[in-house]
Order: structure tokens, then sequence, then C-alpha cells
């Protein structure tokens, strides 16, 4: 089926739907807490038992274009009195068959939250395992909201922007995110199918300003700029062999992790100094070399300087890695298709040396001169609020910045408050009066924990803005009979990850 976008459809499917109150908290509502939990690991069923026989308009249309249930044509008709189940079909979202409606896309409610407040999408794309029921997808499958985007949505750093770029935008989910904070988004994709989709999407949620062009990675830029750049792209690493069906939606065509290296390579000239680049991905630890070393040589081979800051969140071993995107396209484990998948898999790493493939964040940034933030970590813990990073990262950056410009006597001069979430736990060896551990735990960001000694624990909870860093560390080196000079040596680069990391950040 062709998805079309056709405005004046959309305008009655849209007012259909909110008569239905076709949304994300009136569902949950109506199959309850458990079932929703459910849905995120593809189970239909609890939802659709908690629906039971209603055939009012809201029940209908769960069924059909969230679970992908064909519905008696008389209930879709009544469902949706504005546009009809004619004019369901017409835009592809569904067909007719004996009576029935069956469903050719899924359009499900997807609700966010960010700086300006909570807000709702419908966004449609095609048919999924929880809506099929199982099976292998077709290679050109456009895939919808899952894990990975809300993920990348949540990244994105809330601050204005004059131009975004979505790169490999899919159905669009990263460019409504991106325009609530852009004046225009130029979103480009390979598939002409995920831009259908898009497109649509856009016209659903009533939101202009974004442009769509069709090409692979920055072919459809060329020679343009961007203040921010955003990809989710397809970066499974998927064996080149026959018999190995590829995914565009997940699948670049190359071999191993060469489409985040040309990423890397290209993103750099198609920003301004300043601008920010925030994406996924995946790398190999090839031939003994950690994937993290890997990517750090992709950004310091960049043809334009760029200030990079990587998270790893998590490294997979060759079998789980490929039994994950193995299960992901619908192959069932045991068959003899999943054992011959598997074969080509652990075939092509062997070839490569890969021993591992780690998965995480990356951003970004064209340096005006030399870089000045080279940060590539692993960072495994549960993050307090994944799905609200970017606003963690944007002050994380301004603070960075700021300390950045400033040398050690500077630095020392400043005043500096601590987080509000920020709190202190002391472990203690039974019969010792002094903590064998001191802990600064962060409640919020990327929840991070920092062991201390008691020079910097004391620093952390002397930061009210009232005095300097400097002041403070003289006064804390009488205290403990250290030599100010070594201590501020040792503090100073201390404060300076600390603003990064949101531990503290400046009083004024």
């Amino acid at each position: 089926m062709t998805v079309l976008t056709d405005s004046d459809l959309v305008t009655s499917l849209v007012a259909d739907l909110r008569a239905a109150r076709f949304r994300s908290e009136a569902l949950r509502a109506a199959w309850g807490v458990e079932a929703d939990d459910a849905i995120g690991r593809s189970l239909r069923r609890p939802a659709l038992r908690g629906l039971g026989d209603r055939d009012d308009a809201q029940a209908v249309l769960a069924r059909l274009l969230i679970f992908g249930v064909s519905q008696p044509l008389a209930d879709v008709d009544r469902a949706l009195p504005a546009l009809g189940s004619a004019g369901l079909v017409a835009l592809g979202l569904a067909s007719f068959r004996d009576d029935l409606v069956h469903p050719e896309a899924v359009l499900r409610p997807q609700s966010f939250h960010d700086d300006r407040g909570p807000g709702e999408w419908w966004v449609a794309s095609d048919l999924d395992e929880i809506a099929l029921g199982g099976g292998a997808l077709a290679t050109d499958h456009v895939l919808g909201v899952g894990g990975a985007s809300l993920t990348l949505a949540g990244l994105q750093l809330p601050t204005p922007a004059r131009r975004v770029l979505d790169l490999g935008t899919g159905c669009g989910i990263q460019a409504l995110r991106a325009r609530r904070y852009a004046d225009a988004v130029v979103a480009t994709d390979l598939s002409e199918r995920a831009l259908d989709f898009a497109g649509l999407n856009l016209v659903i949620d009533d939101t202009d300003g974004v442009e769509l062009r069709q090409g692979s990675l920055f072919d459809p830029v060329a020679g343009e700029t961007f203040d921010r750049i955003v990809s989710n792209p397809p970066f499974v690493i998927t064996p080149r062999a026959t018999g190995v069906p590829a995914y565009e939606y997940r699948d670049g065509g190359l071999v191993g992790d060469a489409l985040v290296e040309q990423v890397f390579a290209g993103v750099g000239e198609h920003l301004v100094t300043g601008g920010v680049a925030q994406m996924l991905g995946n790398w190999e630890t090839r031939d003994g070399v950690p994937g993290l070393g890997r990517v750090r040589a992709w950004a310091e081979a960049s043809p334009v300087p760029l200030d990079a800051w990587v998270v790893e969140r998590e490294e997979l071993d060759p079998i789980r890695y490929a039994e994950t995107w193995i299960r992901d396209g619908g192959t069932v484990p045991g068959s003899d298709e999943f054992d011959a998948l598997l074969s080509a898999w652990l075939d092509d790493f062997a070839a490569r040396g890969v021993t591992a493939v780690g998965f995480g964040y990356v951003l970004l940034r064209r340096a005006e001169k030399e870089p000045t933030l080279r940060r590539y970590e692993r960072v495994t813990q549960p993050i307090p609020s994944e799905g609200a990073l970017g606003t963690h990262l944007a002050a994380a950056l301004a603070q960075h910045d700021r300390a950045a410009g400033l040398d050690d006597d500077a630095l020392a001069a400043a005043r500096f408050v601590t987080a509000p979430d920020v709190t202190e736990a002391r472990h203690h060896t039974p019969g010792e009066d002094a903590p064998s551990v001191i802990e600064l735990r962060q409640g919020g960001g990327f929840g991070r924990s920092v062991q201390a000694d008691p020079a910097l624990a004391g620093l952390v909870g002397a930061c009210d803005g009232e005095l300097s860093a400097g002041v403070i560390i003289d006064a804390i080196a009488q205290l403990l009979e250290n030599d100010p000079a070594a201590l501020r040596a040792g503090l100073l680069p201390a404060i300076r990850e600390l603003l990064l990391d949101g531990f503290l950040t400046f009083a004024d």
C-alpha cells in the first residue's frame, strides 16, 4: 500500500481520533497499567482482554490501529464518522476484504514531556511485531516509535536553533521533537516509504517548517550547514552475506560499524561553529582495540575540529548482539533460519576480529579552534530520567564552556553552588571514626556516584555561592594540614569535572 498525505482526509482523521479519546492516558486507563507494561514487551493480548467486547470508537480504533486486529466495516465507519473507513483506506492505513477493515499500518499516540511541558503526537508507521503477531518483517519496514528513538528524542538539546538536520528521519519522530525548538528542520532518509510516513505524521500532528528530502547520509544537504544535527542512523552491524535480510530502518549497507564512522567523518562540515550533532550508534571492539578507543580515533580524524562526548551504555558479546537483531527481525530462535543467520553473524564478526559491540550516545560539536571537550566513558548504571537528558546535557555544556574559558586562577576566584540533587553518603568500618568511603550521589542527570576524599567532599559541601573556590580550598588545607598549593592543584581539575557532571554550577 502507498501511504498518502491528504490534508482534508487528515483533518477528518484527527477530528475522529480526538472524539474517540484516542490518547495515551485514556487508552492506558482502558486496559490497565499491567497490560500497558506488557505492550512494551510486545504482548498485545492483555490489553485486548482489557478492552473486552467493547464496540465503542476508542476500543474499535485501538484494536485496528494499535494492535493490528481487523474490525467489522460497520464498526469502523461508526468509529470514524468524519473520515469513514473509505478515508482510512484512501490514506493507505487500511484495506477492505470480506466486510472487514484490515490494518495496513499502525497509528499510535505517543506522549512526551520536555522543557516546554507535556504533549502528545499520533505516529503512523508500518505494522510491527505487536500488530503482526510475530513473523519476519519486510526489508522496507518503516519503524515506529521505539525505545531507541525515545532515548534520542530525550537527548536532544532543548535550546533554540535556527536550522536542524534530522539525518535518517524514519517515521519522523526526531523531526517532530526538533521542530519544537528549531525555526526550520530538514529531514532526510534514503527510504521513500519512510518519507511518506514522516510526511503523513507531520500533517497529522499539525507540524510545519519541516522539509523532507530523499537521499543517503549527507548527500541531500551537500554544502549546507546546521545549528544542530540529530540522527538515529541505521547503525546495526549486519553481515554482508547471501540470505541475510538488510532492513532499511536499521542497516546502512556497509561493513561493520563503517556507517557510524562515516557520520563522524562528514558531520563536522555540516555544522556551524558551535553547532551540535547528537546520535546513537554501535561500535566494534576489534583486534584488541576497545570500541570507545576506535570512536575516539574517528572524532580525532575529523577534517574539522570536534568536541566529543561519547557515552557507552552497554556492550554485548557477538552471540548476544547477533541474537538481539535476529529476533528483532522476527525470526524465531531454534529454527533453521535462525541458526543460519546466527552463523552468518558470527562468521562476519570473526573475520574482522570483533569480540564485542558497544552501544551508546554521541554528542559532537564543531569547535571554533582546538577542542576543549574530549570525554569517552562507560555509563552503565540506571539513569534517573533518561527521557529528559537533553536538559542536563545543555546545562553541562554551558558550565563546561564557561569553565574552559577560565585559567586556574580565575576558576579559583569563582563561586559555585552544589546542585540540589546531590547527596552525600559516608561508609564507616565498624569501630572507626573516619569514613572509609565518601560518596557524592546525583539524583538527576546520569545518576552518577563519585568517590570523594575528605577534601573534595568538604569542598562540595561548602559550595553555597558565598565564598570563592580558592578561599574554601585554603580553609580546607588549613583544617587538614595540607599544602594549599598542592590541594588547589588537585581540586581545581575536579571542579571542572564536577561542573560537566552537574554536581556543581557557577553561582552567577
